[in-house]
C-alpha cells in the first residue's frame, strides 16, 4: 500500500537516493550525471528549507518503509502570481514504476496547490524520455515545445515541452 505524505528533512537520504538513481537513469530532472551524494543532498536540503519556510511542498511516495516517488510543488512565485504554482522533480524509483504512483503523486500535489489558493499549475518534461503521457493523460494541456532546451543527464541536448492545467476552483 503506497501513502503519499508531505516530507520534511527526515526524509533527506531517500530524497537523495532517488534523485541520484533518477539522473543515472537518464531521468532529465536539472542535474547531469554522474550526480555525487553531496550535490543531491545540498539540493534536497535547500529545498526543503524553503518548504519549511512555506515556498513549496514536497510530497513522497512511501512503501512501506521505502521512498519510492516524489514530487514538488513550487509555491514562490512572483507577487503578480499568487494563483499560480509549478511542479517539479517528479521522480519514481524504477523499482516501483508502472503502479500509478507518479500520478497519484500529481493527483495529491493538484490537491496541496489547491489547498492553498492555487489554481493554476505549469510544468515542463523533456521531449524525449519525459512524462508527457502521463501529464496528458492527467489532463494538462500541453501549450508547445522549446527545442535544445537542456542537457540531458548523459549528455546530448533535448527540447522540452511546456504544460498547464487549471486545478481548484478554476479547475
Amino acid at each position: 500500500m503506497i501513502a503519499i505524505e508531505v516530507l520534511d528533512e527526515a526524509a533527506e537520504e531517500q530524497l537523495s537516493d532517488i534523485l541520484i538513481e533518477t539522473v543515472a537513469g537518464g531521468g532529465s530532472v536539472s542535474f547531469m550525471h554522474p550526480l555525487s551524494r553531496p550535490d543531491a543532498e545540498a539540493f534536497w536540503s535547500g529545498s526543503l528549507a524553503a518548504a519549511a519556510r512555506g515556498g513549496r511542498v514536497v510530497l513522497g511516495a512511501w512503501d512501506g518503509a521505502a521512498l519510492a516517488g516524489t514530487v514538488t510543488v513550487l509555491l514562490d512565485c512572483p507577487p503578480n502570481q499568487p494563483h499560480r504554482g509549478e511542479i517539479a522533480k517528479l521522480m519514481v524509483r524504477p523499482s516501483h514504476r508502472g503502479r500509478g504512483i507518479a500520478a497519484a503523486l500529481m493527483r495529491r500535489a493538484e490537491a496541496e496547490a489547491a489547498a492553498r489558493g492555487r489554481t493554476l499549475l505549469v510544468l515542463d518534461t523533456a521531449s524525449e524520455d519525459g512524462a508527457a503521457g502521463l501529464y496528458e493523460g492527467l489532463g494538462y494541456q500541453f501549450v508547445g515545445e522549446i527545442p535544445d532546451y537542456a542537457l540531458k543527464p548523459h549528455g546530448g541536448l533535448t527540447g522540452t515541452r511546456i504544460y498547464f492545467r487549471r486545478i481548484g476552483a478554476a479547475g
